[in-house]
């Protein structure tokens, strides 16, 4: 157990920078770009620290089976799921409880979000692919579904942006990698509608928290997601302004 218990000092050092020379409330580089699928609807995707992630979303259309749709609203289906190379040990294929379970996480997660009663009896597929992970793809994965979404033209009254929050070797650190995330203490992602009031649409917290760190944590995330939140919104303005750009030329 020595070799862990050393291999967790080095996670934060005297000067506390993070593993990867971060801060310790300092998001981790990212990226996003929106409308990369011709055959989808919508389409985005993310790259966060190592993290890649692409979303794709197909519809309003009709729900299959047919039984599945709803009277007064859509009906949302979520799949995330990780690629078998997107982990150091080859995952298989098949979707585990962990994925099933993140699945309806991030539906339930988006659902406040949008206006399903628009559109009775129909099917909004979301498919999230996990192309490498790196810790946090449930928040980046509804980061990046709620830009597909918006890029399908579905009707929102907010994008959701997620980030997590927690506790590494003591300390309350925002968005963590996968080691601070498999050696740390907690772990609280949050997701939030910022135009809403910071309605917030997701809570969770695994580990072991005081009221003031949980707190803490939770004001931690609003911030980052605020962050995210604008570079979320210059995605969506940087591919209209080259679609308008296109067709000028």
């Amino acid at each position: 157990m020595p070799g862990k218990a050393q291999e967790k000092q080095k996670l934060i050092d005297k000067e506390e920078k993070r593993i990867d020379g971060r801060q310790l409330d300092e998001l981790r580089p990212i990226k996003l770009e929106v409308g990369l699928l011709s055959s989808a609807d919508g389409s985005a995707y993310i790259e966060q620290g190592k993290c890649r992630i692409l979303a794709a979303v197909y519809g309003p259309r009709e729900a299959h089976p047919k039984h599945l749709a709803l009277p007064d609203r859509a009906l949302l289906q979520c799949r995330y799921h990780m690629a078998p190379f997107s982990v150091e040990e080859r995952k298989s294929p098949a979707p585990s409880r962990r994925e099933i379970e993140l699945s309806k996480v991030i539906r339930e997660a988006l659902e406040p979000a949008i206006f399903l009663e628009y559109y009775p009896r129909s099917s909004i597929d979301l498919f999230i692919e996990v192309l490498q992970a790196d810790g946090g793809t449930r928040c980046a994965g509804i980061t990046v579904a709620a830009l597909a979404l918006a890029d399908a033209g579905i009707p929102m009254k907010d994008l959701i942006v997620a980030c997590a929050a927690g506790k590494v070797e003591g300390k309350l650190v925002l968005d963590l990698s996968d080691a601070e995330d498999k050696l740390g203490e907690a772990d609280v992602p949050v997701a939030l509608m910022p135009t809403q009031e910071d309605a917030i649409t997701l809570l969770q917290m695994d580990g072991i928290l005081s009221l003031e760190e949980f707190e803490q944590a939770v004001n931690m995330t609003l911030n980052g997601c605020k962050q995210i939140y604008k570079l979320q919104k210059e995605a969506l303005k940087a591919k209209y302004v080259s679609l308008k750009e296109e067709t000028e030329e």
